[in-house]
């Protein structure tokens, strides 16, 4: 948590950090990837198979090489709007017998050579737990139990018997489980109504849990901020006691909200992050309001959110149909970097959050035939994923602010847009971790820095303009590291992400 008090912009601004008052564990899974069929994601991103550059598997090790940097906890598959019309049979067993099939959400063609198997595969070569979104538009809860069945089964049934005929005999184990992806949305093959689709995700989420009690199960939501949250949360939190004597467990295990934020100018592009901090924020109003109405015990666990698809995104500039294959600037960067604050702040809230994607589409690393590329993107998502973990500690910021418009416009009168964003954190390895993003284009900040106890290691990303870009041959952005005395004041540079790292010393502080 980051509280904030408004000065002028003449005079110095002051960042304090209590690095003894813990607030709230960070869950490392805030810091997951996604992965869909969609554009050069999975065909010439994670796989591809008679390169050079790939393994046996046809997995590009370049890829995982890279995306082991970030050590990512849990990937999403296999959408997305790509699930509304995927029958995961269709890509297990003998690749020559597989069926290709008409896609789509993106309109393309589904060759299905990538599938169950492959990608619970590549996991396991990543390091990483996968997590399945369920086809709630053409698909049956027998397809679904099947496919529980298939992944986790330990007895003599048809499903588990399938998966080791195609090779595994151990189960996979997969513990996340989304029921449906943006259903409530016109772009959905088998759109619906938030009231039959809460009468389906209840009722499949009775079933599922049957089969396996250990799944986690993640509703579907919107961007937390609509009646459709309200609603489904509302008729899906209901006490054990409501759902099966015979399984006292709660059916619904977190809540999913999704958020794209992009804008042609730089200060409402870089700001527009703030909006997810308010739809965490009311997103889990609606989940205590959901508990309260329904009379739910508070012994019984607390739901959290799921931000299963984030990241800057303009569909017009980066159409789905055409890969949706952005090119990010600086200003994108910073962008990213308020996202992971906001993450980072609310981290009470969030049981996870996944950058939507993890290669090629919407994505901060790229492929070509002969390499990778890390866009800009990449750098702030390195220093979060390596450096902001642990606890999320109070910090107070008191700066200038923008007062200009912003992106949605609705964010100009539920969030204070300060110029410099902060997030501070204390690792388990007794480091206090702070990022500070100055999105202001043209104005460094000498600031005052209070709580800094040591040496301090520096690491800041920034170009020379907000419109500079990776993509071109030429790294315009990077990190760059360096070190400060911790004495007097600290400079921010003009759009700029910092990130600052010193030894804790908690003997004399306060704990809040």
């Amino acid at each position: 948590m980051t509280t904030f008090t408004k000065i002028q912009d003449n005079e110095t601004p002051v960042i304090s950090v209590n690095a003894g008052a813990r607030l709230s564990k960070i869950n490392p899974n805030i810091y997951s990837g996604f992965t869909e069929h969609m554009g050069r994601c999975i065909y010439g991103g994670i796989y591809d198979p008679g390169n050079t550059l790939s393994d046996d598997n046809g997995f590009r090790k370049d890829v995982l090489e890279a995306l082991k940097e970030l050590d990512i906890p849990v990937v999403r598959y296999p959408g997305g709007n790509f699930v509304a019309t995927y029958h995961w049979l269709d890509g297990v067993g003998p690749k020559d017998q597989r069926p290709a099939r008409p896609e789509l959400a993106w309109l393309g063609t589904e060759t299905n050579e990538f599938g169950t198997d492959e990608f619970l595969k590549w996991c396991e070569v990543l390091g990483t737990e996968p997590y399945f979104c369920l086809n709630f538009g053409t698909g049956t809860l027998d397809e679904a139990m099947a496919w529980v069945e298939y992944c986790n089964g330990t007895g003599n049934t048809y499903y588990a018997n399938l998966r080791r005929k195609n090779g595994r005999q151990e189960p996979y184990n997969v513990k996340y489980w989304a029921l449906g992806n943006e259903t409530y949305g016109p772009w959905q093959v088998e759109q619906t109504t938030k009231e039959a689709y809460a009468h389906k995700a209840y009722q499949w989420a009775k079933a599922l849990k049957l089969l396996d009690p250990s799944l986690i199960l993640v509703l579907c939501g919107e961007t937390g901020t609509t009646s459709w949250d309200y609603y489904t949360l509302k008729e899906c939190l209901k006490p054990t006691r409501a759902t099966l004597n015979s399984n006292p467990t709660p059916l619904i295990d977190m809540h999913s909200i999704h958020m794209y934020t992009a804008s042609p100018n730089h200060l409402p592009n870089a700001t527009a992050p703030l909006a997810a901090e308010r739809a965490i924020e009311i997103a889990s109003s609606l989940i205590d309001l959901a508990r309260i109405e329904n009379g739910i015990s508070p012994d019984e666990p607390r739901p959290t959110l799921c931000f299963d698809e984030w990241n800057v995104w303009d569909p017009i500039r980066a159409e789905g149909r055409f890969g949706a294959e952005e090119t990010y600037t600086l200003s994108d960067a910073l962008a990213v970097g308020v996202f992971l604050n906001v993450f980072v702040r609310k981290s009470r809230d969030l049981g996870m959050a996944c950058i939507a994607q993890s290669v090629n589409v919407i994505s901060p690393l790229m492929t070509t035939k002969e390499g990778i590329v890390k866009q800009t993107t990449w750098w702030p998502l390195l220093l979060f994923s390596k450096y902001m973990r642990g606890w999320t500690i109070a910090a107070h910021v008191a700066c200038g602010s923008y007062e200009g418009e912003t992106s949605p416009a609705w964010l100009r009168s539920t969030k204070d847009t300060p110029w410099l964003d902060v997030s501070a954190v204390l690792g388990d390895d007794g480091y206090v971790n702070i990022v500070v993003v100055n999105v202001h284009e043209i104005q460094s900040f000498k600031s005052k820095l209070e709580g800094v106890d040591s040496s301090v290691q520096v690491f800041t990303v920034t170009g020379s303009d907000v419109t500079v870009t990776n993509m071109k041959g030429k790294e315009e952005v990077s990190l760059q590291e360096s070190k400060w005395d911790g004495n007097g004041e600290y400079e921010f540079p003009k759009h700029s992400l910092t990130l600052l790292r010193w030894k804790a010393r908690l003997e004399n502080r306060l704990v809040w």
